[in-house]
């Protein structure tokens, strides 16, 4: 099979073999796979540049063989990490976070951190567009919802609220996007309805 990126995709016998049962939007994929599959087209298209961002590493003890070979034994996360992505879409700057759950009532918002939540809070304070994209896995649904409208189920939390987002709530506060294939989470489309 080959993809519109020109990369080629074998398929073998045995992997195809029970595929029949399974629906297009269910191969296995996660979020983070089809949001990367989604940025590399973007990329690919030069509609827009979006990474997913680096976690810090400090490592303190590597293992050399040899320099072909070595393998870091130890390393620690030097600093929490903000959100999962960013970029330059139409001049905007671009800031998300995306969670997955297997919850089909709720998004539990332990998922979220509050540095996280102070990182999205200073996107918008400086006029980026910030979203949290969130799947339910069970459900095969994905939402984007804008960081303005998770910032108050963030703040009932701090004072004594519900510990989660109910699905209702989300459906009605953020906007269903449909897997589609090159662009499998086209979250571009839902910014361009919201700011431009």
């Amino acid at each position: 099979m080959n993809y519109p990126n020109g990369q080629k995709k074998v398929i073998s016998k045995k992997a195809s073999s029970g595929r029949a049962n399974k629906s297009f939007s269910n191969r296995g994929m996660s979020l983070e796979d089809d949001i990367n599959t989604t940025n590399q087209f973007y990329l690919d298209v030069n509609r827009a540049i979006i990474h997913k961002k680096p976690t810090p590493v400090q490592i303190v003890n590597v293992d050399y063989p040899r320099r072909s070979a070595a393998v870091i034994k130890e390393a620690y996360f030097k600093q929490a990490s903000t959100t999962d992505y960013n970029g330059i879409y139409r001049g905007k700057y671009v800031d998300f976070e995306a969670k997955e759950t297997k919850n089909k009532t709720l998004f539990p918002l332990a998922n979220i951190h509050e540095h996280q939540i102070n990182h999205m809070r200073s996107i918008v304070e400086h006029g980026g567009i910030c979203f949290i994209l969130l799947r339910f896995a069970a459900l095969d649904e994905t939402y984007y919802m804008q960081a303005e409208k998770l910032f108050p189920y963030w703040h009932d939390k701090l004072n004594g609220g519900r510990k989660s987002i109910p699905y209702e709530s989300i459906t009605q506060d953020g906007f269903h996007i449909p897997l589609q294939y090159q662009a499998r989470v086209d979250y571009l489309s839902i910014i361009d309805k919201l700011y431009f």
